[in-house]
């Protein structure tokens, strides 16, 4: 029996829709007929056959079809492919997401997972070769194939630890009972647990004492992907998903039986790996959605170098343009010429600006704006199907979505990011914040008149204080511190299988899946794809404004290898405890599964991307406002930019493999089981143990310390992990807890600075972290921070300690320019009688001129 659920939920600027999502009886769904094999053939590592309707047709959600393709290849993973044998449907296009080189060169006996099948009906299983231990299988689940609707479903044991399938605000560990993960991109304000937000990442990593594997599902598609462990009486769990057209392109990653990070490095191998980042990225960036005039940003620049906190990157959101409009600004309340005199004050200062640019373009026939005028003369808009340019309503009023896959598209981009920021007359920004680019509509379905919503909404906002005089001085004194698209389809608009999109009708509050881009695909297929597209034409159009130089590019909206081009900040989130909680789990997925490492909520220390903001519908909450508050940050800062080449360092290897930046503790400790649910701890890199203190009011923390050796990161004073909870108390409000795992070397800054490039002129301090055998191991990477190409070198170590001695081994190519002022080990019971410098060292002093040492200090 089929029925339909209603929820209620808020959408963006606090509409209030319906959500309508089907359920079925799984009962009814497994009495399909499936599909039977027929014309097998085996050639090296590839398997193809037909698969034939094998009895009559179920038709739930449409006409079964008769006939698909089956294309198996064992590569260093294995990937099946079904398609629809008599015609072609949608698939991702490789212009998104480039298909990964098939690389497997040895026998199909020593593939680390193998594929099987049955024939009648037709059913396959993914199985580790060593232990025949089944990973995913499809038995008793008969494969299902109309044209709107698909659907594939395993069992999975009891108590299963699956992670990842994104973009959502739930635990970590995905809970197993009655869940539904709705993939389709949607303006998610406040971000809801338990509904589809921003991006689509249909990945999931499968964690158990035997091992870690992965399994992507290559489809852009809407979908619900559903967990439940009450359809066995054993316990275990089925996995199912629901998609809405296209084809099933599943990847299955082997991963490792020992080491999880190893599925990490090789779903980067299928998306790619993240791109590298400046150096300065990784300072502290202020923003707010509110800042009423230029005189409000000089101002808080200006309060926080007073107030003695590292600002390395001042942002502004919306609030400069004029009339809500991209690439204009405000001439009343931020003239250009005072907004250029705000960024060279910036550079001058060695501090960076960043700027909001939304995809929708305001309508303005005859109104002189040149965007929307030379976009019209290119007829890059997302068109309707009577060809006419979509309208659609976002902040500035009436808008026209770009077109991504329009032939002159990045042109367009790059054309207006070259007018708009450059720097002889334009505004010289530094990185780019891309939002709204789900892409977001505000216009309430039928949405037959935009217009006549566009003023009842009061789009654009008026402002609500009056201009600042023009020659208001500012950073003197600081102010008070108060393809083709699939064949025939019965209904673009309304499918017959209805996702669980917490907006509604799937094209409520975004734009319509009916709307065509310029190469025939239909918004139907491609509108999870969007917010990444503009990404990477973002970026594009970035590298193209300041060649030869990383650019930082945050995005809201993100699908599968996004991180390839552009970070990512978690959304519209509330400054709740509850938020807090899940914004860490967030965390871990983009960064531990999703391979996008540049994350951050607003706001915590210990994010990749650390960027304090907040609407205009509350307080400003700039650290300096509260002497709590501001000392919180001067310490948090302090150990963070003391880390910095460490992080950095984290961030090049995963540039390099997909090592992943963010881990669960899981990811280090596979087999203690009681880490599998822990999502309030992390690990960033490979030797800082993170734990802060989640709950409200509160100076203590129950945290959970593994059997290993931890050291406390501002004391040095080791601690033994036991595999058993441990309460911290007396944390101030000021302090977030940090450990070093045991058996790391941490190259040091010794201590913070206000820009990260004073910091690069700090000495290094050289700590050893033992473990309980004695034995330490770190890495160091350095470069210019900045160059896309770098020409001037690389500095490139690696750091071992036994048996009481140090070895620095590496290429020096980079000149840093500093000084190692000091070594510390640490878990030593009594101070050495004699100190002594082994021969890598001799060798770093021979070599001075690019990593001069100076006298070890605390050893």
């Amino acid at each position: 029996m089929i029925h339909t659920n209603i929820a209620i939920t808020f959408g963006a600027v606090y509409f209030i829709s319906s959500v309508f999502a089907t359920w079925i009886d799984p009962s009814l769904l497994d009495a399909c007929p499936g599909y039977n094999i027929a014309n097998p053939a085996s050639q090296g590592s590839t398997f193809t056959a037909d698969l034939v309707l094998a009895g009559t047709a179920c038709n739930v959600f449409g006409s079964d079809l008769k006939s698909l393709t089956l294309n198996m290849s064992l590569e260093n993973r294995i990937h099946v492919k079904i398609m629809d044998a008599n015609g072609s449907r949608y698939e991702v296009p490789e212009s998104v997401l480039p298909r990964p080189n098939a690389t497997f060169g040895g026998s199909i006996s020593s593939a680390a997972i193998q594929f099987n099948y049955t024939t009648s009906p037709f059913s396959f299983t993914i199985y580790r070769t060593s232990t025949s231990e089944v990973l995913f299988t499809t038995a008793s689940h008969p494969l299902i194939f109309e044209p709107q609707y698909l659907r594939v479903k395993t069992v999975l044991p009891p108590n299963a630890n699956i992670y990842g399938l994104g973009e959502h605000s739930d635990s970590f560990r995905l809970p197993t009972f009655n869940t539904t993960r709705t993939l389709w991109s949607r303006d998610a304000y406040e971000i809801p647990t338990g509904t589809n937000l921003y991006g689509n990442h249909p990945i999931y990593f499968e964690h158990r004492t035997t091992g870690t594997h992965g399994v992507f599902l290559l489809n852009s598609n809407g979908m619900d992907i559903k967990i439940n462990d009450t359809e066995s009486t054993d316990g275990s769990v089925t996995l199912e998903y629901n998609v809405l057209g296209g084809v099933l392109d599943f990847y299955f990653l082997a991963g490792s039986e020992n080491d999880p990070l190893e599925v990490s490095k090789q779903y980067a191998e299928v998306v790619g790996t993240p791109a590298e980042v400046p150096y300065w990225s990784f300072g502290l960036h202020q923003c707010r959605f509110g800042y009423t005039s230029y005189v409000d940003v000089a101002e808080v620049i200006t309060n926080y170098s007073e107030a003695g906190i590292p600002l390395e990157t001042m942002w502004t959101d919306i609030d400069y343009m004029d009339g809500r409009r991209i690439f204009t600004v405000d001439p009343s309340y931020f003239p250009l010429d005072r907004m250029r005199e705000i960024v060279d004050y910036l550079h001058t200062h060695d501090q960076k600006y960043v700027l909001m640019t939304d995809p929708a373009v305001a309508y303005a026939p005859g109104e002189g704006y040149g965007t929307y005028n030379r976009g019209s003369a290119l007829d890059v808009w997302l068109k309707m199907p009577n060809g006419s340019a979509e309208l659609a309503l976002v902040w500035p009023g009436v808008t026209n979505y770009p077109d991504w896959f329009h032939p002159s598209i990045q042109d367009f981009w790059t054309t207006e990011f070259g007018l708009f920021f450059n720097t002889s007359d334009g505004i010289d920004i530094d990185g780019a914040w891309i939002d709204m680019n789900e892409p977001s509509n505000f216009c309430v379905l039928p949405c037959t008149d935009p217009f006549q919503q566009a003023q009842e909404m009061a789009l654009p906002p008026p402002r609500t204080a009056p201009p600042p005089d023009p020659d208001t001085p500012i950073f003197g004194n600081s102010s008070s511190i108060a393809s083709s698209s699939l064949g025939k389809r019965e209904d673009l608009l309304n499918p017959p299988y209805a996702i669980q999109d917490a907006a509604g009708n799937l094209s409520a509050l975004t734009a319509w899946t009916n709307a065509t881009h310029a190469n025939g695909l239909v918004e139907y297929d491609t509108h999870n794809l969007y917010g990444t597209m503009m990404s990477v034409a973002t970026r594009a159009a970035m590298l193209a404004r300041r060649p030869g130089l990383r650019t930082l590019v945050i995005t809201r909206s993100t699908f599968a290898g996004a991180g390839a081009h552009v970070g990512k900040w978690l959304g519209d989130n509330f400054s709740s405890w509850q938020e807090y909680r899940l914004s860490i789990a967030g965390m871990l997925g983009m960064a531990g599964v999703y391979q996008i490492p540049m994350v951050g909520s607003d706001i915590c220390g210990f994010y990749p991307f650390m960027r304090n903001h907040n609407a205009d519908t509350s307080i400003s909450q700039e650290f300096y406002r509260w002497p709590v508050t501001a000392q919180a940050a001067k310490n948090v800062l302090d150990i963070r930019y003391r880390l910095m080449d460490y992080i950095y360092t984290t961030f090049h290897q995963a540039s390099l493999d997909g090592s992943p930046v963010l881990q669960a503790l899981w990811y280090k400790y596979p087999k203690d089981t009681s880490t599998y649910p822990i999502d309030l701890q992390f690990l960033f890199g490979p030797s800082i143990l993170v734990s802060p203190v989640t709950d409200e009011n509160s100076t203590s923390v129950t945290i959970y310390l593994p059997r290993d050796t931890f050291y406390e990161f501002l004391t040095l004073e080791p601690i033994s992990g036991t595999g058993a909870n441990v309460t911290l108390t007396n944390v101030d409000f000021t302090e977030i807890p940090v450990h070093i795992v045991g058996g790391s070397i941490l190259p040091l800054r010794v201590n913070g600075t206000m820009t990260t490039t004073e910091l690069r002129q700090n000495d290094f301090e050289i700590v050893v972290a033992p473990s309980a055998a004695g034995n330490a191991s770190g890495r160091l990477y350095v470069d210019d921070g900045v160059s896309l190409k770098q020409t001037n070198g690389t500095t490139a170590l690696t750091f071992d300690y036994q048996d009481g001695t140090l070895s620095v081994n590496g290429t020096f190519g980079y000149n840093l320019g500093v000084n190692v002022a000091g070594v510390k080990i640490l878990g030593v019971d009594q101070s050495p009688k004699n100190v002594s410098l082994a021969q890598d060292l001799q060798r770093l002093i021979a070599l001075q001129q690019y990593f001069p040492i100076a006298a070890p200090r605390d050893l």
